[in-house]
């Protein structure tokens, strides 16, 4: 349904909404015939959410497409990310609170490693600490070029964002400059079509510039570019489901997709324990709050089973206290999945269960992938759930005579 008429359908009641995302929830067995790191967890107050609630898989984007996290997220806050697209670097530019305006080019960016012969032999520069990477962005923050004006910003460890102004308005559809493996050279900035040619000669000059600035690094001697975009003009989220949004998260980006769509950012510290007092001080004041955990995302890309499995169960045990708080209804899923096993994120589709609201449980009596496939949700898109969340909630009124 387009959300236009979904903001047609919103109707306010004093139910509250909870999302609460697991960042690459979803994996796979490391060998045949296993458990995958979700259910090899001991998760036993999610598995009573699940037995009390509903369940089902989710595919975040569509079947066979493997999800950014922009995309994953946008997916659960009911926005169709087929329709609604933007590249990561608005979304690491909101995130850390740019005053962003309509016409910046905002790309994301990471320090990164080449060898002698140009070619890329550390993506992320060893994942540099934050205190080595912020005075090299500062350096690229002097970086001055004809026809614009340049920005940069430190965002954490070896990332960072680059704003480039531009004296005349342009488009930014620009392809990565990140070949996405090792031992080959960066990509050249590649315009998607002539409207963007402007752009892409405006990224070329910047990575000129930048790699003399950083011709004396041993580490990060130079800089690779992804989601170049430029901020789109998208219905808010409190339009769309008549609720007043909180986002509570530790890294930037997830703050970004939220602030695009409206949502209240909020900052707190790595960790599971420290959404709990986050939602306890923000939950009275707004209508739906989203949480972001995003340590099993990182075990999954770390290819570290063991460490996924922990940091679920450690998500596991804020569980009651969450619950303690007065959410009426409850989503608990993942972005995407992101398997050890191919220590990176995949298609696969993603665990859900929805808590609370008018709803017969299910066949599902524990929370897992093979449990959720019982659920009565089946497989459904990303975007579906959080309608399914607001019917729950009794928050949307009936459609037609």
């Amino acid at each position: 349904m387009k959300l236009d008429r979904l903001g047609a359908l919103a109707q306010p009641t004093d139910r509250k909404v909870l999302l609460f995302v697991l960042d690459g929830l979803g994996g796979l067995p490391m060998r045949p015939g296993g458990l995958t790191a979700l259910e090899a967890a001991t998760t036993p107050h999610l598995d009573e959410l699940a037995r009390a609630g509903t369940c089902g898989l989710h595919e975040p984007v569509g079947p066979g497409i493997t999800p950014g996290s922009g995309p994953g997220h946008l997916a659960l806050f009911g926005y169709d990310p087929l329709v609604y697209e933007t590249g990561r670097g608005v979304l690491e530019a909101l995130g850390i609170e740019f005053p962003l305006e309509s016409t910046d080019i905002a790309i994301r960016a990471n320090f990164c490693t080449l060898d002698g012969s140009g070619r890329v032999s550390d993506r992320r520069a060893g994942r540099i600490s934050t205190e080595e990477a912020l005075p090299l962005a500062e350096r690229l923050d002097s970086i001055e070029m004809a026809g614009a004006s340049c920005f940069v910003r430190h965002v954490r460890e070896h990332r960072f964002v680059i704003v480039i102004r531009p004296d005349e308005p342009v488009a930014a559809d620009v392809d990565d400059t990140d070949p996405g493996r090792t031992g080959e050279p960066p990509v050249d900035p590649h315009p998607r079509n002539e409207a963007s040619a402007v752009a892409a000669d405006l990224m070329r000059s910047w990575l000129g510039h930048a790699g003399e600035v950083l011709a004396d690094q041993p580490v990060a001697n130079m800089v690779l570019l992804r989601g170049a975009s430029s901020r789109p003009a998208w219905p808010l989220f409190r339009d769309v489901f008549g609720m007043r949004a909180s986002a509570t998260a530790a890294y930037p980006m997830y703050r970004g997709v939220a602030s695009l769509i409206g949502m209240q950012a909020t900052a707190v510290p790595d960790g599971a324990a420290n959404l709990v007092p986050a939602y306890r001080e923000l939950v009275t004041d707004f209508d739906f709050s989203f949480l972001h955990f995003k340590s099993p995302d990182k075990a999954g890309e770390d290819g570290d089973f063991d460490r996924k499995v922990a940091v679920i169960e450690e998500a596991d045990a804020i569980v009651p206290e969450l619950m303690a708080s007065g959410p009426d209804v409850t989503i608990v899923t993942g972005d995407h999945s992101t398997p050890a096993l191919l220590r990176n994120h995949s298609w696969h589709p993603v665990p859900f269960l929805i808590h609370g609201g008018p709803a017969r449980a299910d066949a599902a009596d524990n929370f897992g992938e093979t449990a959720c496939r019982t659920g009565t949700h089946g497989l459904r898109r990303g975007c579906e759930l959080m309608p399914l969340a607001t019917a729950r909630a009794g928050r949307f009124a009936k459609y037609g005579a």
